[in-house]
């Protein structure tokens, strides 16, 4: 009965929010009551739940988040993108544009939650297949590629950093794996697929490209843009790197660092800085010196920037804090053991599995972050119990599951299309086999990593 439940809840879940087109939040909340009523849970153990998951999901994520939001604005909004894409242009030149173009792509993705990336790169594509006369998808697929990879495999972004927390999973090894995941992904679905879409050349809406172009005066150095989009990947690996540092090193020369580090931390306690909500902040600060003050910017401008991506944020926040409640529901009411005892009888990787859940689910809702979330509500118990699972390999694969086959229920299948003006068909050809091709690509690389380690 309870998987009868479960299924059935998924499936008002994206009723909802696919055809009655309910606020998705609101969706969420909806179905994890009548869960808990189907479960039998009483009125205050149901109203508890619901607190509890929405209170445990934001607490946490919210900084992360929210800090993620603000280094993204700043880095569009100073024009450090735009210098980061022409300095890797001019270094590959045109025989290897798309390499170049998908490793901007990628870089400008880290700290650019996928729709702002997106409508900041297409002017940035429009101008390049303009000045250099290659058709705009061969131009066009490499960045966006990146940046479909980046939502969905790395922290910070809202999906990677939710499902990431709930799974406990250690967010510098996360994003470690998931750059190491990302490169044959994007490589794959950017430049390789993309040298084949040569033959589809839409007739661009040059008023959209104008409307969007906008001259950025006095943008930061090359080397200050690099710096500041980089930082939070330093920061967040940097224990990562310590520690392999210590086991590479003499015993003598190890002990020493060790030492040093005991001083570093119980003196300046230096180990907050790589505490995820701290490194991002400190990358927000950097950000606001390099990117704002620096150039000159007042502080009412730079403050209206990060109000701006704290708003454009909120209702990521709110559909997280949703499937923290339906994610609740599911252990408070049992199902998410019961479910849990069924899937260790199955024969089948739990990697792969978590990969194929939260497919099935974006296939049928559209959203990669509802996918996500929700596939890590059903598979908790199943991980926790198996101690042998990767929480950060667990991440990338429900991550991978969740771009799987983009297609008319999601809202960047139509932001695609429409910018590149092209037919549903042409669109389907084109991005939906890009973004299976990152979702297959990606399943790999987490089975082949998870042989390694």
């Amino acid at each position: 009965m309870p998987l009868i439940l479960t299924l059935l809840a998924i499936l008002v879940l994206i009723f909802l929010v696919s055809y009655v087109k309910l606020d998705t939040f609101i969706s969420f909340i909806l179905v994890a009551i009548g869960l808990g009523l189907a479960n039998n849970l009483e009125i205050k153990e149901l109203t508890k739940a619901i607190q509890t998951g929405v209170g445990n999901t934001l607490g946490e994520l919210t900084l992360i988040i929210g800090f993620g939001a603000m280094l993204g604005k700043l880095v569009a909004a100073s024009g450090a993108s735009e210098q980061i894409t022409n300095k890797i242009i001019s270094i590959f030149k045109d025989k290897y544009l798309t390499w170049g173009l998908a490793l901007a792509g990628f870089i400008i993705g880290l700290p650019l939650f996928y729709n702002a990336g997106f409508i900041i790169v297409m002017p940035l594509i429009f101008g390049i297949a303009q000045s250099t006369k290659l058709p705009i998808l061969y131009v066009g697929i490499p960045m966006l590629s990146a940046l479909s990879v980046a939502h969905g495999y790395l922290p910070p972004h809202p999906s990677p950093a939710a499902i990431a927390t709930q799974l406990n999973a250690d967010l510098g090894k996360t994003l470690f794996y998931g750059i190491l995941v990302a490169i044959p992904a994007i490589a794959v679905a950017g430049p390789l697929f993309g040298s084949t879409l040569k033959k589809y050349n839409p007739k661009l809406n040059e008023h959209l490209f104008t409307s969007e172009k906008v001259e950025i005066k006095n943008p930061p150095s090359v080397f200050i843009s690099f710096f500041v989009a980089l930082l939070p990947v330093f920061l967040l690996t940097f224990s990562l790197w310590y520690n392999i540092l210590l086991s590479i090193l003499p015993s003598t020369l190890s002990g020493l660092l060790e030492q040093f580090s005991a001083f570093m931390q119980n003196t300046f306690k230096i180990h907050l800085l790589i505490e995820p909500n701290f490194s991002l902040l400190i990358s927000v600060l950097v950000a606001i010196y390099f990117l704002g003050i620096k150039q000159g910017k007042s502080m009412p401008i730079i403050g209206k920037w990060l109000e701006e991506a704290f708003k454009n944020v909120a209702p990521i926040l709110l559909i997280i804090a949703g499937s923290g409640a339906l994610k609740e529901i599911f252990l408070a009411s049992g199902t998410s053991q019961y479910i849990g005892s069924i899937l260790l009888n199955i024969n089948l990787n739990p990697l792969i599995l978590g990969w194929a859940i939260a497919a099935f689910i974006r296939v049928c809702i559209g959203s990669a972050t509802i996918a996500g979330l929700t596939a890590v509500g059903i598979l908790l118990p199943l991980i926790q119990s198996q101690t042998s699972i990767s929480p950060e390999l667990m991440v990338l694969a429900i991550g991978a599951g969740s771009l799987m086959f983009s297609h008319i229920n999601d809202g960047g299948f139509w932001l695609f299309k429409e910018y590149f003006n092209l037919s549903i068909k042409d669109t389907i050809k084109t991005w939906s086999v890009m973004e299976t091709i990152v979702s297959v690509v990606g399943l790999i690389g987490v089975l082949i990593i998870n042989q390694i380690i």
